[in-house]
This record gives structure tokens, C-alpha cells and sequence, in this order.
């Protein structure tokens, strides 16, 4: 790997994280925010390192005896492209020989986030897991993967219910890490979440700018494959579980509704439903 290709630092870190090989734990909590770094880690008993550069903040420390990474991504799956690849490159490239391992690592990475819903059922402040990303975004459309990685009925199913128009990147939607899905969100609704690649249009939002699909949220809401429903909006998941499915790690999203698209309602005060999903999750962490 050429130098223009993977870029470390003079102090041997990661280009954008700014973090070595050996300063990330296996289990990962990733935030957009990157004020809600220190929130996750004021839970921790030890705090080893604190790093941080432009947007990415990474605490690493332990709970109740366990190494856990909180990392800050910011907002989009451009910046999820940027920390799943350097993660990965930090476990599993040798930074001397620029080559990969031989013996792969497989990182448990869970995204907490907020979100909004398109059901109108779905509480405000309830926590909410993406069983499946719907992605909207088209960035894995520039990696090569096979659609044995993707979820293609589901996928299929959409573009056909939605009328989905061909000038927009071609859909694509992966389902989470299995295995944490059972282990941390057992009691939590979840469902499928489209990722789209902007806040306001690409999301149905219009302002001053009139919008190429004025009915997508209709369209979002009114899908329905096997009783599999779209059940919220957000920006970084598709990318997320896309990735870490190509480079085989563990993903999984859960989100605190904090708006109900549908419903119209907005959260008056949301952080107390985010503390409570912090506690949670580091807790099923450990177990």
C-alpha cells in the first residue's frame, strides 16, 4: 500500500483519527457528536486515552472490567467511509510492511444515535434498532461486493414498491451484526432505517428549495416487505453496516426517536432518553 493510500502520521497514527495501533479496544461506540464522547465515558471506571482531530474524538477506558473505544464520527456516511476504514486499518494492516495481517480482527462497532421516525406509532424517546440499513447514500456503490452482501429481496422490493427513479444512486440495504442485534437489543423495537446523504431534501425537508420527490416520506412509510417496515431516517447507518459487513466486523445501530416525522412531534428534551440508552447498551456490552 502506497503511501498516497494509506497515510500515517510522523507518530505512526492514522491520518484522520489520529490514534496508533493498539489504542482501540475490540468493542467500539461510535457518536455523531462529538460532546456525546465524554457524555459515554463519564460512565467509564478508567479512562487510558484521549485523542482527538478535527471532528474525531476517541476516548478508550474500561467499564466494569471491559476495554470499550467511544469514537465521535460526526455527520454522514463520508465520515463513516473515513473512521471504518481507519479502524479497520488500525487492527488489521501492518503499518510497518503496509500489507494486511494475516490474521484478521473483527471489531464490534455500535452506533448510538438520534433519529426520527417514519411510523407513526413509534414513541418519541422510545429507542429504536436498525434490523437492516436501507441505504440511500450510494456510497458503497464504490467499493466491489457482491450482493451476496446485501440484502437483495428486501432491496429489490423497494425499488419496485417506490417507483425509484434511476437517476438517483442505486439503493442498496445490509442487515446488522446478528449477534449483537440478539445481545443488546432483545427488548427494543427495531426495524429498517434508511440512510439518506443529506438532512433537508434528501430527507423530505423542504425550505426555499422545491423537492425532485415531494412524496418520499410517503413512499418510505408505505413500504412494506414481509412486514419488514421503514421505520426511521438517518445519515451514517447504510455506510456503517455496508462496510463493516465488506471488511467483516460486527455493526449495529440504535437510535433515540427524538421526532416523529409523521406524527409531527419533536422532543422537548431528549437527553435523558440518550443517557438511559448509554447506560443500557454498556451494560449488555459487559454481559
Amino acid at each position: 500500500m502506497e503511501s498516497s493510500e494509506l497515510i500515517i502520521n510522523p507518530d505512526n497514527s492514522i491520518y484522520h483519527l489520529n490514534l496508533k495501533p493498539g489504542e482501540i479496544a475490540n468493542d467500539i461506540i461510535i457518536v455523531g457528536d462529538q460532546g456525546r464522547v465524554e457524555t459515554v465515558s463519564s460512565f467509564f471506571d478508567t479512562i487510558e486515552i484521549k485523542k482527538q482531530n478535527r471532528e474525531f474524538f476517541t476516548h478508550t477506558g474500561t467499564y466494569k472490567g471491559k476495554r470499550i473505544s467511544v469514537l465521535s464520527t460526526g455527520i454522514g456516511t463520508d465520515n463513516i467511509d473515513i473512521v471504518l476504514n481507519e479502524l479497520d486499518a488500525l487492527v488489521n494492516i501492518d503499518f510497518e510492511k503496509r500489507i494486511a495481517k494475516e490474521k484478521l480482527t473483527a471489531l464490534n462497532i455500535i452506533r448510538l444515535g438520534t433519529s426520527g421516525a417514519l411510523q407513526k406509532d413509534i414513541p418519541i424517546e422510545s429507542f429504536l434498532a436498525s434490523e437492516y440499513a436501507l441505504g440511500l447514500d450510494g456510497l458503497l456503490n464504490y467499493y466491489d461486493f457482491s450482493m451476496n452482501a446485501t440484502e437483495k429481496a428486501i432491496n429489490n422490493a423497494f425499488i419496485e414498491q417506490s417507483s425509484y427513479d434511476s437517476k438517483f444512486a442505486l439503493p442498496y440495504t445490509v442487515k446488522a451484526s446478528e449477534n449483537l442485534l440478539q445481545k443488546i437489543c432483545f427488548d427494543m423495537r427495531s426495524g429498517v432505517t434508511a440512510t439518506a446523504s443529506g438532512f433537508y431534501g434528501p430527507q423530505g425537508r423542504e425550505l426555499r428549495l422545491k423537492l425532485a420527490i415531494p412524496d418520499l416520506n410517503e413512499k418510505l412509510t408505505q413500504f412494506n416487505f414481509e412486514k419488514n417496515l421503514i421505520t426511521n431516517f438517518e445519515m451514517e447507518t447504510s455506510a456503517l453496516y455496508g462496510l463493516g459487513r465488506l471488511l467483516g466486523h460486527n455493526t449495529l445501530t440504535i437510535c433515540v426517536i427524538i421526532a416523529n416525522r409523521i406524527a409531527q412531534k419533536f422532543s422537548n428534551d431528549y437527553h435523558p432518553a440518550v443517557l438511559s440508552l448509554i447506560k443500557t447498551v454498556l451494560d449488555r456490552i459487559v454481559l
